[in-house]
């Protein structure tokens, strides 16, 4: 425990008692899997994105693998997407027996750089796999560009990205498929689970079919009153539906989310007030015509003066009772990777120079004004007092 007793978790989830009675009737409803909280909770969130279809998953991970699968990605098909992402976005591609490509990252925003983009396409290429880091949305417009130039499609891993904009417009309505997570850490969470949006009638069409095994739309209410024990399995599909009672937690915490988002927000300004003074430290860039949804705030230390490593940084404040967390290892330094697609140290050099120096810090709508004061004390307070002990040792 640390001196002061006083402890800030990397993330703590806004949940409450609207949650646990909107659970609570659903249990007492006894419809307790997909069903009318999950149909109500997609066209709300449809709705509030503005997206035409809203798809409930199991995960973001599902939703990526069910898009995936609509656009019928095929063995030895080829996927670009970048290396600083968690393994479920390239993982999924794994799953048709096609390679995911990785790519490096642009050293402002840490997301997919358009350019490396270009350099990896060749005649297996059927994809581009934009990942928003952090809640920063993507350079879409050129990444359209080069998709539509190529014929490739696109789908948006946005799984950090509720709610964003790119050019005053909702991630969700950009794409032909986007993704989200509401993942127990993320800015809207159901515990586990996910949505796809899309407007195109088809896409959404296969997407429901292939979440709930193949099977016919209404097979999800052939135990109710109202339905019928027939059913046809119109093809191999997976286990990847929602529950009522995720659906049903769904709904309270969409209708707070712009809530907590002004929240995380507030504080990354607070931070960001903080942290430009100290010249050892990078505050995240977030494009002008970008607002992002502040899932992370990646802190940097510019490693050329100051000598204090990431990981002492990160034990400093642990030891202070901050949690922090690094997002992400990239891809290519992983053993099955590099063991697997031949990836290796040096393939993606600003990924790997970016990943030595960030951390991130705790952002989220459950901390308050002592926490997010302390925050920043502890990380001033650490940077400043590495600086004395650099320039002591010098003068020593």
């Amino acid at each position: 425990m640390n001196s002061t007793e006083h402890v800030v978790p990397f993330h703590k989830a806004d949940v409450g008692e609207e949650e646990a009675q909107a659970i609570a009737e659903v249990i007492k409803s006894g419809w307790l899997t997909m069903g009318p909280k999950t149909f109500q909770f997609e066209e709300e969130f449809a709705s509030y994105i503005g997206a035409r279809h809203a798809i409930a998953v199991s995960s973001c991970t599902a939703g990526l693998h069910l898009a995936l699968d609509a656009i019928g990605l095929q063995p030895g098909d080829e996927v670009i997407l970048p290396t600083n992402t968690f393994t479920a976005t390239a993982e999924v591609v794994t799953y048709f027996g096609a390679r995911p490509v990785l790519a490096d990252i642009e050293q402002t925003t840490l997301n997919l750089d358009p350019e490396d983009i270009e350099q990896r396409i060749n005649s297996r290429t059927r994809a581009i796999i934009p990942v928003h880091f952090g809640g920063q949305p993507c350079m879409l417009d050129r990444i359209h560009d080069i998709a539509h130039r190529y014929n490739l499609r696109v789908i948006e891993d946005a799984a950090h990205s509720l709610p964003a904009t790119y050019r005053r417009k909702s991630i969700g309505t950009l794409s032909e498929l986007t993704v989200f997570s509401f993942y127990a850490t993320k800015t809207l969470t159901t515990g586990e689970g996910g949505m796809v949006t899309t407007s195109d009638d088809e896409l959404a069409a296969r997407i429901r079919l292939m979440r709930l095994h193949g099977i016919g739309r209404d097979a999800w209410k052939r135990y109710a009153s109202n339905g019928s024990w027939f059913y046809e399995v119109l093809n191999a599909g997976f286990k990847y539906n929602m529950t009522d009672i995720q659906a049903a937690m769904g709904i309270v915490q969409l209708r707070k989310v712009d809530q907590m988002a002004d929240a995380r927000r507030s504080i990354a300004q607070r931070y960001d007030d903080a942290f430009e003074k100290i010249e050892q430290l990078e505050i995240p860039t977030v494009n002008h015509d970008c607002q992002s949804a502040w899932h992370l705030y990646p802190l940097r230390i510019r490693t050329e003066l100051i000598s204090l490593r990431r990981d002492l940084l990160i034990d400093s404040l642990k030891k202070q009772g901050v949690g922090t967390s690094v997002h992400f290892i990239p891809l290519h330094l992983h053993p099955y990777y590099q063991q697997t697609f031949s990836y290796k140290m040096g393939d993606f050099p600003i990924a790997e120079a970016e990943y030595k120096r960030y951390l991130s810090l705790p952002i989220h709508s459950k901390m308050d004004e002592r926490d997010v004061r302390y925050v920043i004390d502890m990380v001033s307070e650490a940077i400043h007092s590495s600086s004395r002990s650099s320039v002591g040792s010098t003068v020593g």
